[in-house]
């Protein structure tokens, strides 16, 4: 388990053993996990934004990816 981003509005969590991702919105306390192919692409969309260093550009990436946060997180 890799914590890769987290604040006081979002939390992604990378699982490589099992290739998934899991994102929380902490604004709504929501979140989803990705597996396989959708990991990948956002994992490629995440360095993409890691080497533009702008942390605005998250809100960006994670609304693609809003239909997938439909499990309550209740407890990150």
């Amino acid at each position: 388990m890799n914590v890769v981003f987290n604040n006081a509005e979002l939390y992604i969590v990378d699982y490589p053993a099992v290739d998934a991702i899991e994102i929380i919105d902490k604004r709504v306390g929501r979140g989803g996990m990705m597996r396989a192919e959708t990991a990948h692409r956002f994992r490629a969309e995440l360095e993409i934004w890691a080497e533009s260093g702008e942390e605005a550009d998250v809100d960006a990436i994670i609304s693609a990816y809003g239909a997938l946060m439909t499990q309550q997180a209740i407890y990150h």
